[in-house]
């Protein structure tokens, strides 16, 4: 039996999302960071009232769809993959690492949708940054 010793690539996916007023109009942005291609950037206008919660979350699911018909696409093993994820919700960053239950249940389907995404990958870790940190990114 051979083990693959071949170190993970790395996927910085950055994200952001928000609503004016809460709930009100929503948006979301986010940016995929992959080895050997420009960052695919994309910015997201629901159609919905929703909360900043939501925003985030839905936002993070349009992402994480987003890489996973990528990887498909180019048929890239999701063991190969380690993705870091950031982001200034500290909500959003202690529910997905654990820290945190989601007892809100408008969030609770969000949250199930991003386990069932991430579930496809062998690693992958989520990281709160300062507010200064994403929005030098999109900026909202």
């Amino acid at each position: 039996m051979t083990v693959d010793t071949t170190p993970p690539k790395r996927i910085v996916l950055i994200f952001d999302g928000g609503s004016r007023g809460n709930p009100g109009p929503a948006y979301g942005s986010y940016r995929l960071e992959l080895p050997d291609v420009p960052p695919i950037e994309q910015s997201l206008e629901f159609e919905e009232p929703l909360t900043n919660n939501q925003a985030e979350y839905r936002t993070l699911i349009t992402a994480l769809e987003t890489l996973v018909e990528l990887l498909e696409q180019q048929k890239i093993p999701f063991q190969q993959i380690l993705i870091e994820i950031q982001t200034d919700s500290e909500l959003v960053a202690r529910q997905l690492s654990g820290v945190y239950r989601v007892r809100n249940p408008k969030l609770r389907p969000l949250y199930e949708r991003v386990q069932t995404l991430l579930a496809r990958f062998d690693h992958w870790r989520v990281h709160w940054q300062p507010r200064e940190v994403i929005y030098q990114y999109f900026g909202h």
